[in-house]
């Protein structure tokens, strides 16, 4: 049994599929003007009405649409009230038009629960979706601690910590474009970390696991108008991040001892932050592929859901 899965995120447009135990994503990151610190979501929304049958046809290409047996997309960012993105709609459409036309069941998951899916599945610790366990969300848009537990065949993810204004990937994006980097920057801000062995942070204030990085931001500027070499800026901003979110973490564990830590989403990826969680709190991580945006978690989700249908209807 196959499914197929679809996300169309703020910024990426992906599909994947599933078959209990491995998987195909494919996705293409949608294109920002130079110099541009975004897009608009009527931007976004048209650029993945034309991707979408590229990456369809993507998947065709390589025999994965055969026997479809349930199709599953994000609707909206967060399984909670009042969360809705336009760009979601384009997904969805879709997703709903090819179960209708298969005459197979249709699902629908948010954009966080997939990427906490996927975070499992490519660490390899699906056992983690059985219990509960805490987690980041840390992507362009989001910087959430969760605490996380099963709900049914999906999983449940309450917001316990994480920023109070812009996320880690808004301030890393937002760095880059100041030093020239292309956008989103996060790969091209890690890259040019390497190159700077400094130590220099600025400490966020910690409190109930909650940060601004507002005064981050602050900071930055004024190292380039002092003339900072740009390394020595990537590095500062990832210290400061890595160092924030560790603190937060270690708060967390402080109050939910004995939960996994399971960490998600396109900042997850990056290289200072990685060693930080792993080295100091155990944490495990999606594979940097499965890091940012994918529809992997989407279509695994379908796939026990529908699962879960068959074993009802049996009993």
């Amino acid at each position: 049994m196959t499914t197929l899965g679809l996300d169309t995120s703020n910024y990426t447009t992906s599909a994947a599929v599933f078959d209990g135990e491995e998987g195909v994503n494919t996705g293409k990151l949608l294109e920002v003007r130079p110099g541009e610190k975004g897009l608009r979501q009527s931007d976004a929304l048209f650029q993945h009405v034309k991707a979408l049958p590229e990456r369809m046809a993507e998947l065709r290409g390589l025999g994965l649409l055969d026997n479809i047996a349930a199709v599953a997309a994000s609707t909206r960012p967060r399984a909670v009230d009042g969360s809705y993105m336009p760009c979601f709609r384009a997904g969805e459409s879709l997703g709903r038009s090819v179960a209708a036309l298969l005459n197979v069941p249709f699902f629908e998951v948010s954009h966080q629960q997939g990427h906490l899916v996927a975070a499992a599945w490519s660490a390899g610790q699906m056992e983690l979706l059985d219990g509960p366990f805490l987690a980041w969300h840390l992507s362009g848009g989001t910087t959430e601690l969760l605490y996380v537990e099963p709900d049914g065949a999906n999983v449940r993810a309450k917001a316990i910590g994480g920023t109070t204004d812009i996320s880690a990937g808004q301030l890393i994006d937002r760095t880059g474009v100041l030093l020239g980097l292309g956008f989103p920057a996060g790969k091209a801000l890690d890259e040019l970390s390497g190159q700077s062995q400094s130590e220099e942070r600025f400490r966020v204030k910690v409190q109930d696991m909650a940060f601004s990085f507002s005064g981050v931001e602050n900071q930055v500027n004024a190292l380039i108008e002092k003339g900072a070499a740009p390394a020595d800026v990537a590095r500062f901003v990832l210290n400061t991040v890595s160092d924030t979110v560790r603190r937060a973490t270690m708060e967390a564990q402080n109050r939910f001892p004995g939960l996994p830590l399971l960490c998600s989403g396109g900042v997850a990826s990056n290289r200072r932050l990685r060693y930080i969680l792993t080295e100091f709190c155990g944490g495990a991580f999606a594979q940097p592929r499965y890091s940012a945006d994918n529809a992997m978690g989407v279509a695994i989700l379908a796939h026990r859901m529908m699962d879960a249908e068959r074993r009802e209807s049996n009993e």
